[in-house]
């Protein structure tokens, strides 16, 4: 274990990503009260749950030491041209998005933006992501981004199954196209079957309306690329009432008339290929279009324009209360975070092109396509797709002459896609009048015929769309946004002038609970734009991803040598996801032993919503167990409950340390009990921070738990996104962890039926998996450690700075807290009138994001420091605390005696904020355009309203908005750029050719 000395000397990367120096841990233990971090530790986590030795991992490593080893690793990934599509496509990011965005910690390194008031950035970054999907879908609504394109199908299944009309209540199928992608098949079955829906996979072209049928799901261009006219689908279904939804691709619609021109009632799709590398798989945003009528019940986030106090226009994340997972048991989706990051890459790839320039490209893309087919033709195969976009598929019966094509397109380093008797060749952004010259080379080598093929330029007016009935006719991307920044002078400024409106870890600790905002080190984000890593496709032959595969299996050992698990899986790509496949995995162990029974999940009331809206979905009944006035699990209560429902019980969802930020003495007693009455336990690793190196899930007894790697192990948060929520699992579960439709990762006796896919790609979000390998890899098992221990450091320092100003709600038997703690606000509510949300808005005036904000209990805060952050940061945080709560005592003060001092640019001490109605809280934040105002009608001054501290102006962060209008902005929803009459006359426009 670590050394008994107080002030341990690190070197090494650890030196760089924990906070506190030797010299502060001294001090800081002194505070606490502990004479050495051991004996802190000692006294935070019970002793029956410590691990006995030290993690079994290597020696963490430089930062030059990882990057030039990792080098090597790269080199065994092989970068063919890969023409495979199913929704996943080469693309060229524009530099100044690599640049200003995907590498910049201003924008990765921001949270979700729950505080609006400083997050006007990337919110009007994902208000153009929300346009330009509804532009180019034809629908009115559309959200800031699902986790890929097959979750985002089966939201759409589910969102139908909970609107059916009162004629089809007892309806219970969604009918989905053979022509849909293998792996979106493949997750709506697994999100149908819990749920009691029924998948009938079939020809929409012999559609059948059955009473039981809901919804529909067809693609579009479909998965051999044919592009097929819908429109008596669609009606045949309506007068069915049958909702349908329709998978698409964003740059084919640029040419193609768009889904909600012919009466879909949602599109979705992926946005990869605008400007986001493939990355074996992830992370990419998926999007999500509807009709007006399912606004409210929308999964996912929607951006939406209000206005601030005063007046102004200014964005927040609309209708809140209708996210789901706030619904907890009653929720219709598990969607907490999305890819927010990756929604923005791709907002701001159509910003700079514009909506010519993404016409360009996509003609680009489909003359070459129509060139291939042509020469193809010539050579005597054919096309099957009368009409298609990028995609050529050929049938060929002769089995020899495919192996032949195969053999040949891979010794030319080429990809083709195979279907049985079926060759598709899918043309991308990259793909060069050289590449076409190759691709129809390639077969004519195999039939032996000794041709000439002329290179393919991508300029012939040959089109099959442009004279067919999908010509698309109406306009798009109109928005000035889209039509102004095409140089890079521009676009550069744009980014940055977003960016300067973000408050973001660049600029101060974001001290949010259960949220884990660690450093996110440079080195560790570096190999994410490497094309060994970012170029790869994921559904290559195995062989090409060694590198991937390298990484993949290391990254599953030191996980499972963390966790005290014996296998993990890597398609789930968020938290809620992770938790939703290992009830899955719960559910497929008791189904594996005949107890399809067992449908009952225990649950704290204490639990993150995501808990009990993931059991909703995975068809749990759910069991809500009570807490004690500790806040600890009552034992009792789950004692009765578990016995109560021996005979059904599934399992326990649990959290550990505890949602209140403790470590539950009873923790092993809790397991035992769900053990002994024929459950599982499944522990919620949101709190694993506090967790690595002195304890395990499997040392306290659970046998699932997913990790969040976005918040742990240091994947960055993106702004509302990329996540990730691996899950590992005890040995008697390995056998019933996720598989894969297309590509084989599973290898499991044939006895054992897996469960099916949960996300669209094998490993979800293979490329940022690199992040958390790095993260371990230059820890080492020390440094990992050490990690721990700073975080419940820094945590318990803040707590004593805090306890006379804030009362700390949750504390462990001795006293201390893990790596967070809650402060309670109520009586400061009670007294003067001051909420919790005030002292949030507060904070931004000071320059820093609020914590959790009433979250696990109301009117309270949720803090935590995380190890990566300084002394000298944590007592700046501490300070502002401080004085804000001196700010609050002056509401309820008595007033200045008569004849005292009121002007305007003076106060006196008991003046500062002038009573329950206008004070600094209440009128917080304070905008630099209120405080040159002219007018100024407040009790305190300007000075005190904007430097309320003397180190606040060496780094003064303003936002750019006002306290925001939240009942304004979701009664008059809009949630797509304002409308072109609130721009200047003189801002320039392209207009879309037709």
């Amino acid at each position: 274990m670590a050394s008994n000395s107080p002030a341990p000397v690190f070197s090494g990367f650890a030196s760089r990503h924990l906070g506190p120096r030797d010299k502060d841990v001294t001090t800081m233990l002194g505070k606490i009260g502990a004479s050495s971090l051991d004996e802190l530790i000692s006294q935070t986590i019970p002793s029956n749950i410590r691990l006995k030795k030290p993690l079994n991992l290597p020696d963490g490593l430089s930062e030059h030491e990882y990057l030039k080893e990792l080098k090597r690793t790269a080199s065994g990934n092989k970068i063919f041209r890969s023409y495979i599509g199913l929704g996943y496509y080469n693309c060229i990011i524009p530099p100044v998005i690599q640049r200003n965005v995907l590498e910049n910690p201003g924008w990765y390194t921001a949270y979700t933006p729950y505080q609006a008031e400083i997050a006007q950035g990337r919110l009007e970054a994902l208000l153009n992501f929300q346009t330009m999907v509804i532009d180019l879908t034809g629908l009115p609504i559309a959200n800031a981004s699902l986790l890929d394109e097959a979750t985002a199908a089966a939201e759409a299944m589910i969102l139908f199954y909970n609107a059916r009309p009162k004629s089809k209540s007892s309806a219970k199928t969604f009918f989905v196209s053979e022509k849909c992608f293998l792996q979106t098949i493949d997750v709506v079955k697994t999100r149908a079957i819990p749920l009691g829906i029924e998948v009938m996979v079939g020809n929409h072209s012999e559609p059948r309306t059955p009473d039981s049928v809901f919804g529909a799901l067809i693609q579009y261009p479909d998965i051999n690329g044919n592009i097929a006219d819908y429109k008596d689908f669609v009606s045949k279904m309506h007068a069915a009432n049958v909702f349908v939804a329709v998978a698409t691709d964003l740059m084919a619609l640029t040419l193609l008339t768009p889904p909600g021109e012919w009466g879909a009632d949602v599109a979705l799709g992926n946005s990869q290929r605008f400007g986001v590398p493939m990355g074996y798989g992830g992370p990419h945003a998926a999007f999500f279009a509807t009709k007006e009528d399912f606004k409210r019940s929308l999964p996912g986030r929607i951006i939406g324009v209000s206005v601030d106090s005063s007046g102004n226009p200014a964005l927040r994340m609309a209708l809140q209360t209708r996210e789901q997972h706030i619904r907890r048991e009653k929720a219709t989706s598990n969607i907490c975070t999305a890819q927010a990051l990756l929604a923005i890459m791709a907002s701001m790839y159509g910003v700079y092109h514009g909506p010519r320039g993404l016409k360009a490209i996509a003609e680009k893309i489909h003359h070459l396509a129509c060139g291939i087919a042509e020469q193809l033709a010539k050579l005597g195969i054919q096309n099957e797709n009368k009409i298609f976009f990028d995609t050529i598929s050929v049938v060929i019966a002769d089995k020899i002459l495919i192996q032949k094509i195969k053999t040949i397109s891979q010794n030319k380093q080429i990809n083709f896609r195979y279907s049985e008797n079926i060759i598709s060749i899918s043309i991308d952004e990259t793909s060069t009048g050289k590449d076409a010259k190759e691709i129809v080379e390639v077969f004519a080598e195999a039939l032996g015929k000794n041709v000439s093929v002329l290179s393919l330029n991508g300029e012939t007016n040959k089109s099959v769309i442009k004279i067919s009935a999908f010509n698309r006719q109406s306009a798009y991307m109109m928005h000035p946004v889209f039509n102004t920044y095409h140089s890079e002078t521009e676009m550069m400024r744009y980014l940055k002038r977003l960016e300067n409106k973000d408050l973001s870890l660049t600029h101060s600790m974001i001290s949010l609970g259960s949220c884990t905002m660690k450093l996110n080190a440079v080195a560790e984000l570096y190999p994410i734009t490497w094309p060994e890593f970012a170029n790869i496709h994921p559904f290559v032959p195995m062989d090409q991803a060694e590198g991937y595969k390298m990484v993949i299996s290391e990254l599953e050992k030191f996980l499972c040598e963390i966790t005290g698990f014996s296998a993990v899986s890597f398609q789930p790509n968020s938290g809620a996801q992770g938790e939703y496949a290992g009830l899955l995995v719960i559910r497929a162990y008791h189904q594996n032993k005949g107890d399809t029974h067992r449908k009952v999940v225990l649950i704290p009331s204490s639990a993150h919503g995501t808990n009990p809206a993931s059991a909703a979905m995975a068809g749990m009944d759910i069991v809500i167990v009570k807490c004690d006035t500790n806040g600890n699990v009552d034992v009792n209560d789950l004692k009765e409950k578990a016995e109560k429902h021996k005979a059904n019980l599934s399992c326990l969802m649990v959290t550990y340390p505890s949602t209140h930020g403790v470590f539950e003495e009873g923790i092993t007693e809790i397991t035992n009990i769900v053990h002994q009455n024929g459950g599982q336990v499944y522990m919620d690793g949101a709190n694993m921070n506090a967790q690595v190196g002195l304890t395990s899930p499997a040392t306290i007894g659970a046998d699932v738990c997913h990790l969040n790697l976005h918040k742990t192990f240091a994947i960055p948060h993106g702004g509302g996104g990329p996540g990730m929520g691996p899950i590992g699992v005890a040995s008697h579960l390995a056998s019933f962890l996720p598989s894969h439709p297309v590509v084989d990762i599973n290898h499991q006796p044939s006895t054992i039926k897996p469960v099916s896919a949960v996300s669209a790609s094998p490993f979800s979000s293979a490329l940022i998996l690199l992040i958390s390998y790095g993260y371990i890899k230059m820890l080492g098992k020390q440094g990992l450690t050490d990690a721990t221990r700073y975080a419940i450091l820094n945590a318990n320092y803040m707590k004593e700075v805090l306890k006379k100003h804030y009362p700390v709600l949750y504390v462990g038997k001795n006293g201390r807290v893990a790596h967070e703690m809650i402060l309670d606000c109520v009586e400061l509510k009670r007294t003067s009138g001051v909420e919790a949300g005030d002292i949030a808005k507060r904070l931004m005036d000071y320059g820093f994001h609020a914590p959790t904000v009433s979250f696990p209990v109301h009117d309270s805060l949720m803090i935590e420091p995380t190890e990566s952050e300084s002394l000298e940061e944590l007592d700046k945080f501490c300070e502002a605390m401080i004085s804000i709560r001196k700010e609050i005592e002056e509401i309820t003060a008595p007033p200045p005696p008569k004849g005292g001092n009121t002007g305007a640019g003076t106060e006196s001490p008991l003046r500062g904020v002038g009573g329950a109605s206008d004070n600094v809280l209440k009128n917080s934040p304070h905008t630099a355009k209120v405080l040159i105002s002219d007018e100024w009608k407040h009790s305190y001054s300007r000075e005190k309203a904007a430097y309320p501290l003397k180190w606040v102006r060496e780094n003064k962060f303003w936002p750019s908005v006002g306290r925001i209008d939240n009942a304004y902005g979701d009664r008059n929803l809009i949630c797509t750029c304002p409308s072109i009459e609130n721009y200047l006359p003189s801002t320039r426009m392209d207009v879309n050719e037709k």
